[in-house]
């Protein structure tokens, strides 16, 4: 028997070299969990397919379709598949995120099918623990070849976290280069389309996972000397940085960096390019521990209260708008610049955190998932037991709008605030801030009941949970779409009675405004004295 992975493929077709990733060890954490945060940004609507699991005979296999190239090919299947959600989490509480690094273009093998998003849902279907799952994710490009660019993976259960870096070996040779590391517990780790593991420790086999020929390669393709070039990198050898790619990635990381530790006072030099500055470290040890809704609060930045605050100046126009067009690099007049590019993006398809706690009897973690941009999101929470996603969750069409698809309904409203975006946020804001706080509430209570049941009935529970609760949510952020649809309209603003308001635009931008045109100045008259003889006309 063959069958197809479930997973869509053109949902990496467009800005698939975009996404971002947190990790958060169980004693960085206030609930002892692992986690980790994936942002998943791309111009398509998401699907979450969940796969049952089961029993597999000798004979049957899965084909195997890359893309763009339509490539194809087959791989047995496992004699036993795990239940799953995406590609995402398993039943066994493993979970997996990405972000696309690239690296040096001539590694990508575009002549074989097997591409990361593939690996990913092989993995979780194949896996136990997170060691397990970059065995079989390694082990599956030895043996079938890799045809995806430069990836970093976060790769977690519910007692160590990983990451995996891995790219190709060109168009003549078969197999991927790749190291992996474990983030000590305690620690934070964040990764960001730029490959970020440096030296390696090759005697320290309990932490460190690597190819064999991850420096003999670098050598025979003379990336890497070591006479001139000392202890060999592998972000350096295999990604190297350039002053666009820090800028566009590495800030990403130091947002999270300088606010989960601001006593270290991290700066920004790396990230905007100074050739001079230290690099980030790998992972960092939190001020404090890290609770869910801190990391939901992390997920949600536009490098709010720094230097390159998207909310404030000339680029946020009248109305303190963070969110730019793409492209964010261009050239004007032969200079080449780039606008800021934040954790929370209009771009962000999907989101997840993965709370990751049980062991391999029960499931217990739980992938708190969330639509469209992250400023403006909902995490909804799915055990990683649940039978199915609410039909809400994976009804997107790209192309055509609906009430009906949580997708849509959340999208609207990340771009409607466009239109007034420091008001219409504070309408947004509070509204995400009331009903976050009852799913997390009510989630809780619902987990504390099922602590007695078995696997079935806890199944079946929090599915049904999923399913009330994402219609509900459906409800409540269309009804926001229609409230902020008549608040604000023609320009004006309702007040708490519902009257229509004038309120023009900030100080500051009536600044700009006349000193863009100072004819916008009304002349003044003079004012003619009271005794004067009144004029005759």
């Amino acid at each position: 028997m063959r069958s197809l992975l479930l997973f869509v493929v053109f949902c990496f077709v467009a800005e698939s070299f975009a996404c971002t990733n947190f990790l958060i060890t169980n004693g960085a954490s206030t609930s002892g969990a692992n986690y980790i945060f994936y942002a998943n940004d791309g111009a398509y609507s998401p699907a979450f397919p969940v796969h049952k699991g089961g029993l597999y005979t000798k004979t049957d296999s899965v084909k195997v379709v890359s893309w763009p190239n339509k490539k194809e090919g087959f791989i047995p299947k496992a004699k036993e598949e795990y239940h799953t959600i995406g590609y995402h989490i398993n039943e066994f509480n493993v979970t997996i995120g990405e972000t696309t690094f690239g690296g040096r273009e001539e590694l990508h093998n575009t002549n074989e099918f097997l591409e990361y998003w593939h690996l990913m849902e092989l993995g979780l279907q194949r896996s136990k623990t997170a060691r397990e799952m970059i065995k079989v994710i390694t082990s599956l490009v030895e043996e079938y070849g890799y045809g995806s660019e430069g990836e970093s993976f976060s790769i977690a259960d519910p007692n160590e976290a990983w990451i995996l870096e891995m790219i190709g070996k060109g168009a003549n040779e078969k197999g991927a280069i790749w190291v992996a590391v474990k983030v000590p517990d305690g620690y934070v780790s964040a990764h960001a389309n730029h490959a970020r593991i440096g030296k390696i420790d090759f005697k320290d086999k309990k932490n460190v996972m690597y190819a064999k020929d991850v420096v003999s390669f670098a050598k025979k393709k003379s990336y890497y000397n070591p006479k001139t070039d000392g202890t060999f990198s592998f972000c350096d050898t295999y990604d190297p940085a350039n002053p666009a790619k820090l800028r566009y990635t590495e800030m990403r990381v130091w947002d999270f960096f300088r606010r989960v530790a601001p006593s270290q006072n991290f700066t920004a030099d790396y990230a905007r390019g100074d050739k001079s500055a230290e690099r980030y470290p790998l992972w960092i040890k939190p001020d404090e521990k890290l609770s869910l809704q801190d990391i939901m609060d992390l997920s949600r930045s536009h490098y709010d209260g720094t230097a390159w605050d998207m909310e404030k100046g000339f680029k946020a126009g009248p109305h303190g708008n963070p969110n730019r067009s793409r492209p964010l690099t261009f050239t004007v007049d032969e200079t080449e610049a780039s606008w800021e590019r934040p954790i929370s993006t209009p771009l962000t398809a999907y989101a997840f955190i993965a709370e990751l706690k049980g062991d391999d009897t029960k499931t217990e973690s739980t992938m708190w998932l969330g639509l469209d941009n992250t400023y403006t999101n909902i995490y909804m929470p799915f055990n990683a037991s649940v039978n199915s996603i609410p039909e809400s969750y994976s009804n997107a069409n790209f192309n055509e709008f609906s009430w009906e698809s949580m997708w849509w309904v959340f999208n609207f409203v990340g771009n409607y605030v466009n239109l007034r975006y420091s008001d219409m946020i504070e309408d947004v804001k509070a509204k995400q801030t009331e009903v976050q706080t009852n799913i997390i509430n009510d989630y809780r209570a619902l987990e504390e009941e099922q602590t007695s049941n078995n696997n079935v009935t806890r199944a079946n529970n929090f599915t049904e949970f999923g399913n009330q609760n994402a219609e509900a949510l459906l409800k409540e952020w269309t009804q926001l779409s229609h409230h902020l649809i008549v608040k604000y309209n023609d320009g004006l603003v309702r007040d708490a009675d519902n009257r229509p308001k004038q309120k023009g635009y900030s100080n500051d931008f009536y600044r700009k405004a006349i000193a863009d045109d100072e004819e916008r100045v009304l002349p003044v008259w003079e004012k003619e004295s009271e005794n004067k003889e009144p004029r005759n006309y």
